[in-house]
C-alpha cells in the first residue's frame, strides 16, 4: 500500500510499504481521511521531537521512519481476535494515544500523560497517511451515520481544544484571549464560546487567519504588530485583562503578552508545543498570583466531541482549506502549510 513516511525533517516520503496485518486486538481500517496537524508540521521543520529515532518507542516497538497521521477517520475492514467495541462496516474516527495502562496516571484515567506517552503516526504505529491503518481496538470511537468522513477526521484536533477548555478555569460569562489563530486557536475560539464565554479576544499577525478567526467568533481581533495588544484587551475588559488566556502559538512573545493581558490570579493556558525553551519572567505571574495551565492532547471526551462535531456545535469544517491526495502531501500538504498561513486545516486522502 501507499504510505507517507517521516525519515527526518524535511524528508517526507510517500512509497509502498506491507499492507499491515490485524492482530489480536487490534482493528484494521481503510482510511478516509487524515489531516495534517501542527505537530506533524514541527515534525517536518524541526522533528524529531515525538518521533523515535535511535530506539523503539516503547508502546509501539517503533521506531523512524513512521508512517505519519494521527488525525483521521475511516471504514473498519478487519478486526481482530477478542474485539467486541467494533465490527466490520462500521465509520470510526481514532483516538491515537499510546498509554500503558500500568503508570500512576493511567491507573487515574489520566491516560494523556502516561509515563510513556506516544500517538500513532508520531511515534510510530501505522498512521492515517497510509491506505490502512491498524490500531488498538481500545483506539476507535464508532460515529453517527450521519457525520461526514471529513468531520470525522476533525474530531482529534477538537478535541486538543476542547480539552483545554476544559481543563482552565472558564466559566460561562467569562472573558477569553486566544494568541494564535491556526487550527487550535480556531477550535478553541467555536469551544470557549460552547463554553459560555461572553467575550473572545483572537490575537494574530496573519490578515487570512484574522478572518478565519471572525469568521468562528472572535469578537475581536487584535493585529500585534500594529496595536498594542495588553492595552487593547484591557480597555475592553474595565482594564483588568480577561479571565483566561489560551496560548496557541508557541512564542516567547505571544506567551508573555498573553500572560500580561490576564487579569489578577486568572488563569493562562499553554497548548503549544515548544520547538525551544521559552524564556518566562516569572514574577508576572508570582505577582498577580496568575495560574498557568499546560495541556497535552486530551482524555475522556472524544464521545462528547464526535457529538459536539455531528450536532453542528462545533463547525469544524469551517476549518478545511484544501483537499489533496496522498503523493501531493509534500508539496501541497507541509510545504503550502509552511508558505502559506491562508492554508489552515489541510485534509489528506490516502485513495486518492
Amino acid at each position: 500500500m501507499k504510505a507517507a513516511r517521516w525519515y527526518n525533517a524535511r524528508d517526507i516520503r510517500v512509497e509502498e510499504i506491507p499492507e499491515p496485518k490485524v492482530e489480536k486486538g487490534k482493528v484494521k481500517i481503510k482510511v478516509a481521511y487524515c489531516g495534517i496537524c501542527g505537530s506533524d508540521l514541527h515534525e517536518y521543520l524541526a522533528g524529531p521531537i515525538f518521533v523515535p529515532v535511535d530506539e523503539l518507542h516503547p508502546l509501539s516497538k517503533d521506531k523512524a521512519p513512521i508512517v505519519m497521521g494521527h488525525e483521521f477517520a475511516g471504514e473498519v475492514v478487519e478486526v481482530g481476535e477478542g474485539v467486541t467495541n467494533v465490527k466490520v462496516g462500521d465509520r470510526v474516527c481514532v483516538e491515537p494515544i499510546y498509554s500503558c495502562g500500568e503508570c500512576e496516571s493511567c491507573k487515574k484515567g489520566h491516560y494523556n500523560v502516561c509515563e510513556k506517552l506516544g500517538f500513532v503516526g508520531l511515534s510510530g504505529g501505522y498512521g492515517g497517511f497510509a491506505e490502512y491503518s491498524v490500531v488498538p481496538s481500545n483506539m476507535v470511537h464508532k460515529i453517527p451515520n450521519h457525520m461526514s468522513w471529513e468531520q470525522a477526521a476533525l474530531v482529534e484536533p477538537t478535541a486538543v481544544a476542547v480539552h483545554a477548555v476544559r481543563q482552565s478555569d472558564l466559566k460561562i460569562g467569562d472573558t477569553v484571549a486566544v494568541f494564535g489563530a491556526g487550527p487550535i486557536g480556531l477550535l478553541v475560539i467555536q469551544a470557549a464560546r460552547a463554553a459560555g464565554a461572553s467575550k473572545i479576544f483572537a490575537v494574530e499577525v496573519s490578515p487570512e487567519r484574522q478572518e478565519f478567526a471572525r469568521k468562528v467568533g472572535a469578537d475581536f481581533v487584535i493585529n500585534p504588530i500594529e496595536t498594542d495588544v495588553v492595552s487593547e484587551i484591557k480597555s475592553h475588559t474595565d482594564g483588568l485583562g480577561v479571565d483566561v488566556a489560551y496560548e496557541v502559538a508557541g512564542i516567547d512573545v505571544t506567551l508573555n503578552t498573553a500572560i500580561q493581558s490576564t487579569k489578577s490570579e486568572g488563569n493562562v493556558v499553554n497548548i503549544s508545543i515548544w520547538e525551544k525553551p521559552a524564556t518566562i519572567p516569572l514574577n508576572n505571574l508570582i505577582l498577580t498570583e496568575k495560574k498557568m495551565t499546560s495541556i497535552i492532547a486530551y482524555r475522556n471526551i472524544f464521545p462528547q466531541v464526535i457529538q459536539l462535531i455531528a450536532n453542528n456545535q462545533i463547525k469544524a469544517l469551517d476549518l478545511v482549506t484544501k483537499y489533496i491526495g496522498l503523493d501531493e502531501i509534500v508539496s501541497e500538504g507541509f510545504e503550502a502549510l509552511t508558505k502559506n498561513k491562508s492554508q489552515i486545516k489541510i485534509l489528506v486522502s490516502p485513495s486518492k
